[in-house]
């Protein structure tokens, strides 16, 4: 089988302003490490937009009509998360590509897959966007999953901040199991070892703060000690990543060491993990990540990774 990428041109179009991180070169940097793509991937270009009423599912009415209004202008949503004149668009687009994703993996089209998006998602509550992120596109997955009738799903988080929001979203649901792995004490300054989830999502929730200077073996044993038994436990029909890199030993955004080859590892134990109970199915979402070149190399390494799984199935 396939592994399906999901990307547009038009994501470009969001533009926060000069000097400010989460800028069109990432994704351009992106493409780039990825020409030729690996042997197995299929590149797609973002079909539709999501729609209000899949938005709806993670982020208030009041919040998703807040965002569309401004639509086609420059604005903030807060300090950090800028808009320009193409933002709102991107933002649908990069939801509606994560939609497009689980249905294609859910309907066994492709094994796995990896929308390479922007803005990122994983810090948008409900009804806040924060954090350079304006809807959450892994939790917009993982609703839509659910409404395709999928019954459990697992979402792995391993970008260096704490995904606050995705685990706002589902912290009280048991059918949404959230695994976060981040830097202690970091933006967003959330993420303790003792948020668990509450009332039915009690123990659907487990995040692995690690200190300053954790690498490629921190979080090789997070995810071999603390995941894995998690998930077989769960037992997900699928797996959603949301994918960040700026745990990189050469990003600037924080003090991690992970290396390019530390990630591709991470993902083949997520591919391991989705094996048993959801046949492979694992779609990766793009989060952080603001060194362009081991952005580049992370995301690619990751792409041979999940094709070279995707070839195993036959």
């Amino acid at each position: 089988m396939s592994t399906l990428l999901i990307t547009d041109p038009r994501l470009l179009a969001h533009d926060p302003g000069p000097e400010h991180p989460e800028s069109p070169s990432r994704l351009a940097s992106i493409l780039r490490a990825l020409d030729p793509l690996p042997a197995g991937a299929i590149l797609q270009r973002a079909v539709r937009e999501a729609s209000p009423a899949q938005l709806r599912r993670v982020h208030s009415a009041a919040y998703v009509d807040e965002v569309l209004g401004q639509r086609g202008r420059a604005g903030a949503i807060d300090e950090e998360t800028r808009l320009s004149d193409g933002s709102v668009q991107a933002a649908l687009l990069a939801a509606g590509a994560c939609v497009a994703l689980v249905e294609a993996l859910l309907e066994g089209r492709v094994k796995n897959g990896f929308a390479l998006v922007r803005p990122p998602g994983h810090h948008a509550t409900s009804s806040r966007g924060m954090g350079y992120c304006v809807f959450n596109n892994v939790a917009i997955a993982a609703a839509h999953a659910l409404a395709c009738g999928a019954g459990r799903v697992l979402i792995v988080d391993w970008d260096v901040h704490h995904g606050n929001g995705t685990q706002a979203i589902f912290e009280r649901r048991d059918d949404v199991l959230f695994f976060s792995v981040h830097q202690d004490r970091l933006y967003p300054d959330s993420g303790g070892s003792d948020e668990v989830g509450a009332g039915p999502g009690a123990g659907y929730t487990r995040n692995v703060p690690l200190p300053p200077g954790a690498g490629d073996d921190e979080m090789k044993l997070a995810f071999e000690r603390e995941l894995a038994p998690l998930a077989a436990w769960f037992r997900p029909d699928l797996v959603l990543v949301s994918a960040g890199f700026d745990a990189h030993v050469d990003d600037p955004m924080a003090a991690q060491r992970v290396t390019t080859e530390g990630f591709a590892a991470l993902c083949a134990t997520v591919c391991s993990i989705a094996e048993p109970t959801a046949g492979g199915r694992v779609g990766l979402v793009l989060e952080g990540g603001y060194d362009l070149a081991s952005l580049g190399a992370s995301v690619r390494a990751c792409v041979e990774l999940l094709c070279r799984s995707a070839g195993r199935e036959q």
